[in-house]
This record gives structure tokens, C-alpha cells and sequence, in this order.
């Protein structure tokens, strides 16, 4: 069975917010690893304003350390950067594609309609996170269900299930990634979510910063929406988590950050 390690890859500090991390998953198969989203990479720490820019470090309160970082989290954990061989993305965000340049002959796993979004020129992706060119590979809609949602199975080779799951909003292409533990599941919403709270509160204060940050803001309604689905109907088959939720790391995690 796959084991999972829940890793902090950035911390971002904003006024009148708790402490935002960036939970990133390490799924350890036999002899690799799997990445899911990045969080802020080494170059990030070495030259944060050139691929940023200061505007956007300000706003979203990036900090940068080394061993905040996939690659520093990695090491901490005895294994080695190139024993990486697959990243799966949520979507490409800077605060979850820093740290793609880290692994640079990694195949990056990706929903068809992101890859095509991030490349696209759009202002909410940084063009400098891809210039060492990842090696994409892509994945178009599906008729494979989970729990009454779109699946796409993820070619990573594992014994068992890795699954890309449409929840579109957040950006254009945003997926959760589910990871297959024996009977049950694990889901990384991405930013499906920002805190857990949303999922059990309707008009949380956070959600008009979700509003705001939204490609389409009806969309991720409906992708929050099947998520207290999934919650009510299947909380003991689904294990779920999102990307900034302090509370939701581990608190061995929570605590070494």
C-alpha cells in the first residue's frame, strides 16, 4: 500500500489570517516518490522577486526558507530529491508550482484544461515556474466515476489508485487528488477549499476571499457543494485535506514549520 507523508512546502503569513501552509503530499511507493503540488521552491528562497515579483510576495506574505521547501522536506525525511519521479498537480498557482524547476526531470501529471490555462498567458500563473519545460503529461475528461464524480486515473504505475477528480472554480482545470488506502481514500482538494470550516459553514468570512480569488466562482460553488457531499455520505470512506488549512497537518508537521 502506498504510504503518504503530509509535508508544509511554504508558509505565508497575512494580516488578520491565521498562519497559511502550503500541504503538499509525498506518496512513497517501493522505491519512489510521488509529489503532490510543490509548493514554493528553492528558487523561490534564492531570488524570490524575480520570479514573483514584490507585489505579489507582499499580498500573499510568502516566506522563504530552505527547509520550507518540497526538496528541504524531502531530505528531512531521509530520502533524496531524485527519488521523485512523478508530480501530480491540483493546479498552478504559484504558491503550488514553485518547486516544479526543483525537479526538473520529473513527469508532471495534470487535468488537459489547467496545462492549457497555466500556459496560456494568463496573469494568475508565473511563466518563470515553467521555463525548464516539464515534461506534462495530460489528462483529458473521463467516464470513470468516484463516488458520483468524474475520475481520471493518474499513470503512475502504483498498485494502487492515484486519481485526478475534477473540482473546477478555483482556477480552470483545478482538480483534487485521491490516493487509494486500502479500502478507503485520501482527497487533497487543492484549493477546493481555503479552511475546513467551509465545508460545514455556508457563509464562512473566508469566502469572499475564495469569491475573489475564483476563475469562475459558481463553479467552485459546486465543486464545495459535492465536497459536504462527499463528507456527509462517505466521511468514513473519504480522508480529506486541503492546501492551506493549518489544522489539517499533522501536528508533528504543524509544529516543525
Amino acid at each position: 500500500m502506498t504510504k503518504i507523508h503530509h509535508i508544509n512546502c511554504g508558509t505565508l503569513l497575512v494580516p488578520n489570517f491565521p498562519t497559511i501552509v502550503c500541504h503538499c503530499l509525498l506518496l512513497e511507493h517501493e522505491t519512489e516518490l510521488t509529489l503532490v503540488d510543490t509548493g514554493t521552491g528553492l528558487l523561490d528562497v534564492q531570488k524570490p522577486v524575480k520570479p514573483l515579483g514584490q507585489q505579489l510576495i507582499d499580498m500573499a506574505g510568502f516566506q522563504f526558507n530552505e527547509h520550507d521547501t518540497a526538496v528541504g522536506r524531502i531530505e528531512q525525511l531521509g530520502f533524496s530529491p531524485d527519488d521523485v519521479h512523478h508530480i501530480v498537480m491540483t493546479h498552478c498557482d504559484p504558491d503550488h508550482a514553485g518547486g516544479l524547476a526543483d525537479f526538473p526531470n520529473t513527469k508532471v501529471h495534470i487535468a488537459k484544461e489547467m496545462w492549457s490555462h497555466a500556459l496560456s498567458g494568463q496573469w494568475r500563473y508565473i511563466s518563470g515556474q515553467f521555463e525548464h519545460k516539464p515534461r506534462w503529461q495530460t489528462y483529458d475528461s473521463s467516464q470513470r466515476q468516484w463516488f458520483g464524480l468524474e475520475a481520471r486515473p493518474v499513470s503512475l504505475g502504483f498498485s494502487s489508485e492515484v486519481l485526478l477528480i475534477p473540482l473546477f472554480g478555483h482556477t480552470l482545470g483545478h482538480c483534487g487528488v485521491a490516493a487509494q488506502q486500502g479500502e478507503g481514500w485520501l482527497l487533497h482538494v487543492g484549493d477546493a477549499y481555503y479552511l475546513r470550516a467551509e465545508l460545514t459553514e455556508e457563509n464562512h468570512p473566508v469566502s469572499a476571499l475564495a469569491a475573489q480569488r475564483a476563475h469562475n466562482d459558481q463553479w467552485r460553488q459546486s465543486s464545495l457543494s459535492e465536497l459536504r457531499r462527499l463528507l456527509k455520505d462517505h466521511g468514513d470512506e473519504i480522508q480529506m485535506t486541503g492546501y492551506h488549512d493549518i489544522t489539517e497537518l499533522p501536528e508533528c508537521v504543524a509544529g516543525n514549520l
